[in-house]
C-alpha cells in the first residue's frame, strides 16, 4: 500500500516562498512519476507540477509556471514543490499524488494515491 504524507505548509505574505515536501513508502518510489495538486475552497482539485521518475521531464499548470519548481529525491524518497513568488490565489490545499508508472497525465481521476494534504495561505 502506498503511503503519501505532505509537509511545510503555512501561512506567508504574498511575494513568500514556501517549500512543500511528500515523503513516500510503500513501493519502489524512484520508479514512479509524482505529482501536485492543489484544491481551494469551493473549487475542483486542480493540476499543479508533475515529474516524471527519474527528473528528466517536468510540467506545470501555466498559473505557477516560472514560479514554482518541482523536484524529487529518490535516495529519501521525497518529492519537493518550491513555491516562490506566492500569490493569494494560491491558497489551497495541495496534494501529492502518484499512479501507475510512467503516468503523466493532469487530471486528477488518473492518480490513484494521494497524501492527506497540506495548507498553504498567502495574505494580501
Amino acid at each position: 500500500q502506498v503511503q503519501l504524507a505532505e509537509s511545510g505548509g503555512g501561512l506567508v505574505q504574498a511575494g513568500g516562498s514556501l517549500r512543500l515536501s511528500c515523503a513516500a513508502s510503500g513501493r519502489t518510489f524512484s520508479t514512479y512519476s509524482m505529482a501536485w495538486f492543489r484544491q481551494a475552497p469551493g473549487k475542483e482539485r486542480e493540476f499543479v507540477a508533475n515529474i516524471r521518475w527519474n527528473g528528466g521531464s517536468t510540467n506545470y499548470a501555466d498559473s505557477v509556471k516560472g514560479r514554482f519548481t518541482i523536484s524529487r529525491d529518490n535516495a529519501k524518497n521525497t518529492l519537493y514543490l518550491q513555491m516562490n513568488s506566492l500569490k493569494p490565489e494560491d491558497t489551497s490545499v495541495y496534494y501529492c499524488a502518484t499512479g501507475r508508472p510512467g503516468l503523466m497525465a493532469t487530471a486528477p481521476s488518473r492518480y490513484d494515491y494521494w497524501g492527506q494534504g497540506t495548507q498553504v495561505t498567502v495574505s494580501s
